[in-house]
């Protein structure tokens, strides 16, 4: 009988190989032909999956999201039921920055997917869209935190939902550029939301926090 291709597995392979490019070598090395040669793959295999660089690279950024968004998931089930608002974007927001070499290696992926998107409008479209969901998910933690007293602040909820995600992906840059440690980071988050939210309820204080990790290289 002949061999059954899994061909979401192959599409996997060839996905992880070009991120894998992507971080070591820059997203100008990235090749069907040294995709390829990364997965161990013919160049003719590649390109029956990925028709083109740009479904490649669209398809890679849908890898690199699953993966922040399962972070994501297992640490806020790790919170319990109602945690705060403040200890939720904390925990969201902490698993989106990259503080081990896991989440470095996709940062540096994710990082320039947003250069190769910058001039590919119709490949950025999806981004725009996940953006515009994840201001709406802050904006609505800060209502909530507004409502329940728990701030005394009085801020416009879409501004600083704006703001709050500005401050994290710049830290991530930074972190990804070696300018500071994981804990100089993570200090500055939460002095930002210190600052919309009020310090971090005594119950939960400690939970949302992640272990130390060694300094970015």
């Amino acid at each position: 009988m002949p061999k059954r291709v899994d061909h979401g597995e192959r599409r996997k392979l060839i996905a992880d190989a070009l991120m894998r490019v992507a971080a070591e070598r820059g997203l100008e090395a990235v090749s069907l032909r040294h995709v390829a040669a990364e997965a161990g793959v013919s160049s003719g295999m590649v390109q029956h999956y990925f028709r083109t660089k740009d479904e490649m690279m669209t398809f890679a950024l849908s890898v690199v999201r699953d993966r922040s968004e399962a972070r994501v998931t297992r640490a806020v089930s790790a919170l319990g039921d109602e945690p705060s608002p403040r200890t939720l974007l904390r925990t969201m927001l902490t698993e989106l920055l990259p503080l081990d070499e896991a989440r470095r290696a996709d940062g540096r992926v994710a990082l320039a997917f947003l250069a190769f998107t910058a001039v590919r409008p119709a490949v950025a479209a999806g981004l725009h869209q996940e953006s515009a969901e994840l201001l709406a998910f802050i904006a609505g933690q800060i209502r909530t935190a507004q409502a329940a007293g728990a701030t005394q602040t009085r801020v416009d909820p879409d501004r600083a939902a704006v703001a709050l995600l500005a401050v994290m992906e710049g830290l991530g840059v930074y972190l990804l550029g070696g300018h500071y440690p994981p804990e100089t980071a993570l200090a500055a988050l939460d002095a930002q939301l210190d600052l919309l939210l009020g310090p971090e309820p005594a119950a939960q204080r400690g939970r949302a926090a992640p272990p130390r990790r060694s300094p970015a290289p």
